[in-house]
């Protein structure tokens, strides 16, 4: 790799990978025994435990809302998540993330099922390398699942931006900082509604359109990584059926 380049002519990046290929990710559903949902997920070098409460009465009442319940998101950075120590709490960027990522799953929750009633979700990033918005998102996803929220459908999450001049998906720390462009999505897979897109930095409608297609196609790859995890969650053994079937049988 030519020094202070981040794609080769072969279209090979920093880390290894080539344009259109993700860190590799790794994801467990119900990793919290106090929470309605869990779960937890390593992709690349980010790590997020996120935890879902609810439905449960909204509180302060002023707040409720009489024909459907809140999502309410909580982003957070922990303090030793980043090389340079963070300032506990929420700032700026926190405060904006949760929002949008609120939105995203107030579209696709059966609110109007729980009127008065909040479901909160809370994200908690522990290690953190660039693309946390679309991991919380993909790992919230997942506790609200586990948690039983009646939802439209498992919401996805990945970005897609431009380094080099080229196209790439799923930033990692160098790409986001140096790159031209960072643009996070999330959608809905079966209907491949887009309900979180952000963009920054400056990138031509061609290259928007391959990129969007290229993480749109990555996400659907990324929900089939969320069912796993959760039909692992809930599967059945062998051995848990036999002993079912000798507790029935009265043995």
């Amino acid at each position: 790799m030519e020094e202070g380049k981040m794609v080769n002519e072969k279209g090979i990046r920093v880390d290894g990978r080539r344009v259109d290929e993700l860190r590799p990710i790794k994801l467990e559903a119900g990793v919290l025994n106090r929470a309605d949902g869990s779960a937890y997920i390593e992709w690349g070098e980010n790590k997020v435990l996120a935890a879902v409460y609810g439905p449960r009465e909204a509180h302060p009442r002023h707040r409720q809302d009489p024909a459907r319940a809140l999502v309410q998101c909580r982003y957070n950075m922990a303090p030793f998540s980043v090389s340079d120590r963070k300032r506990p709490g929420p700032d700026r960027r926190s405060v904006e993330i949760s929002k949008v990522i609120s939105e995203a799953f107030s579209h696709v929750v059966l609110r109007e099922q729980f009127p008065r009633a909040t479901v909160d979700v809370f994200m908690e990033v522990l290690q953190a390398n660039a693309g946390t918005r679309c991991t919380a998102l993909t790992v919230a996803a997942v506790a609200l699942a586990d948690a039983g929220i009646p939802m439209r459908d498992i919401i996805s999450s990945c970005a897609f931006g431009k380094a080099d001049g080229q196209v790439i998906l799923d930033l990692n720390k160098e790409e986001d900082n140096d790159g031209e462009a960072d643009v996070p999505i999330a959608i809905v897979p079966r209907t491949n509604e887009v309900v979180l897109l952000q963009m920054d930095g400056h990138i031509t409608k061609e290259e928007f359109d391959s990129g969007l297609k290229m993480a749109v196609d990555a996400c659907h790859r990324i929900n089939e990584m969320q069912r796993d995890a959760l039909r692992r969650r809930y599967s059945v053994t062998t051995d848990t059926r036999e002993a079912v079937k000798a507790i029935s049988e009265g043995v």
